[in-house]
């Protein structure tokens, strides 16, 4: 199965929680239907691309990344590459890359979408169609920045920086999962 057939039948299987999420998986599913190229970077309109929100052993705190072209804190991850045969694995791949942690445990499904402008590296305005997985780190995991970061480090769920509000509405969805 390609990268663009599993994209389709994840996301075609996910039920998400509420409307506007089950919105934007409609959203996703024309896009990817009419776009047999939705999931390579090259997709100049926009492309899909996987995140992982990594959650520590007691999910009491997060791993983020200092991105340093958007100068935020964010949920690792990013392009899927042509190696890539699924969605959780690139989401799973990038997590790791990202973290350096080995071990790393991936749910399958979606916990939620987001779009979002941006210019990445086609040097030219798009869209991320991202996909967010919940990933789970062993116990005492311990991270080590990529050259991808400019820092990374937890952040406790209940005290995390002031400048990611709009990342709550995927922790939300997170911790909904683990009940």
């Amino acid at each position: 199965m390609s990268l663009h057939a599993d994209t389709v039948s994840t996301l075609g299987a996910w039920r998400p929680a509420d409307r506007t999420q089950e919105s934007l998986r409609q959203a996703y599913l024309g896009f990817l239907a009419a776009r047999e190229d939705a999931c390579q970077r090259a997709c100049e309109p926009g492309h899909i691309t996987a995140s992982a929100l990594v959650l520590n052993a007691t999910a009491d705190q997060t791993l983020l990344t200092l991105h340093p072209r958007v100068g935020r804190w964010l949920q690792l991850g990013g392009h899927c590459e042509p190696s890539d045969t699924t969605l959780a694995a690139a989401a799973l791949r990038e997590a790791t890359e990202e973290s350096g942690i080995q071990g790393l445990r991936i749910e399958p499904v979606p916990i939620h979408l987001d779009v979002h402008p941006i210019t990445c590296s086609l040097g030219k305005p798009t869209r991320h169609y991202d996909v967010r997985f919940l990933v789970r780190a062993p116990v005492n995991a311990r991270p080590h920045r990529s050259a991808e970061s400019v820092d990374l480090q937890w952040w406790p769920l209940d005290n995390m920086p002031s400048n990611v509000d709009d990342l709550h509405p995927m922790i939300q969805a997170a911790l909904t999962h683990l009940r």
